[in-house]
């Protein structure tokens, strides 16, 4: 297993995620305790010394699942991560009462390492307003020891990530973010790292497979990497890519199976970043995968014809996002953030802004369809 220095700690290179663990009968709330306990048995025993949960993971059931199936281990042998749910505008203000709750489903006394979990566009007020005193009481908590290491999550803009950090930078020792080589463009995830490199914060990865997605590629897109690295499998790719970024101290990755466990830690074995050559072919496989998108370049044309005032390259964006991957949260979240007489179904299909697009992009035809998703 290859490990990272942080702050004196060495922790494993990979982290098991505890939000995709095994379940019965399809139903997330339902953990099939027994495989799950088993995985963590076969990631302690394997190097893994990282889990992530978090209050909201299957339905409120991860934490209580993690902390049993580690509770068999000393405390000193593993670092345990969860979060305060600030995704749910409702627990604002029950920070206290979360995490004492926290601290009893997990069977610990500490956190080794605590998060705002998803600052976003909904929440990013919110969080920054001190009448609920949530960074205030993390603070305290980690000042008696209770909270080892202070850090966030974000899927939100780099926008919103600065606005947290020109609060909260200074007491921010890590920073979780959506980072594969699909979203380096797609999601603008190079400027997120560019800016938390900014703060000297170490990454975090979640989402390295992007739910699954760089799991399996085309046949095309597989020979082309497979010319390269005849021994490596498609997903060790991703994998290798967050290898080659400084600043990555933690990937993780929320395994579903013993399969996707072992093979996981396999590739952890050893460290081997990109080449050129080979970021280059990943970059045009990245490409690939993005070739039904919508082109938009965000030249603001249509904005200035639309007689609703859509922010059209915005709701563009996360047009392209919700299609490429099927569904997801990212989209309706960000869009709870946006008054409802500018979502995608205010639009009135006029096709002003389709006359003034130098892509030529269907825009009303991309609202419409957007809208339908939504539902």
């Amino acid at each position: 297993m290859i490990y990272r220095n942080f702050q004196g700690l060495e922790l494993s290179g990979l982290g098991l995620g505890a939000m995709r663990l095994p379940v019965v009968n399809g139903n997330d709330a339902d953990i099939d305790v027994a495989a799950a306990e088993e995985m963590v048995a076969y990631a302690m025993e394997h190097g893994i010394n990282y889990y992530d949960t978090a209050w909201g993971y299957h339905n409120g059931n991860s934490e209580t699942v993690i902390g049993k199936a580690l509770s068999r281990y000393p405390r000193e042998k593993y670092y345990l991560a969860t979060k305060f749910p600030g995704y749910d505008l409702s627990n604002m203000p029950k920070v206290q009462e979360i995490f004492e709750k926290q601290l009893e489903k997990c069977g610990v006394e500490y956190f080794d390492f605590y998060l705002f979990h998803n600052v976003c566009e909904m929440n990013i007020n919110e969080y920054l307003d001190e009448q609920y005193g949530i960074h205030a009481y993390l603070m305290e908590q980690k000042k008696n020891g209770r909270i080892r290491h202070l850090g966030f999550s974000a899927h939100g803009s780099c926008e919103v990530i600065r606005r947290f950090l020109e609060a909260y930078g200074d007491d921010m020792e890590f920073g979780q973010i959506q980072l594969n080589y699909i979203d380096w463009a797609f999601q603008h995830a190079e400027e997120k790292v560019k800016l938390l490199d900014s703060y000297h914060i170490p990454i975090w990865v979640m989402e390295p497979m992007r739910g699954g997605r760089l799991a399996k590629l085309s046949e095309e897109n597989a020979n082309k990497l497979k010319t390269l690295r005849p021994e490596e499998e498609v997903p060790a790719w991703a994998f290798r890519f967050l290898q080659s970024i400084p600043g990555v101290k933690m990937i993780l990755s929320g395994m579903s199976d013993m399969e996707q466990l072992k093979a996981n830690i396999q590739t952890f074995q050893e460290e081997k970043t990109l080449s050129q050559e080979e970021a280059k072919a990943l970059a045009e496989v990245a490409a690939d995968m993005q070739n039904n998108m919508l082109p938009c370049t965000a030249c603001h044309y249509c904005v200035s014809h639309c007689p609703k005032g859509l922010d059209i390259p915005t709701l563009l964006e996360l047009y392209n996002e919700h299609s490429f991957t099927g569904g997801g949260f990212i989209a309706p979240m960000a869009l709870m953030a946006v008054p409802e007489e500018k979502h995608p179904s205010a639009c009135v299909g006029c096709r002003s802004c389709e006359k003034v697009c130098p892509q030529q992009i269907k825009i009303s035809e991309a609202m419409s369809d957007f809208t339908k998703m939504l539902k």
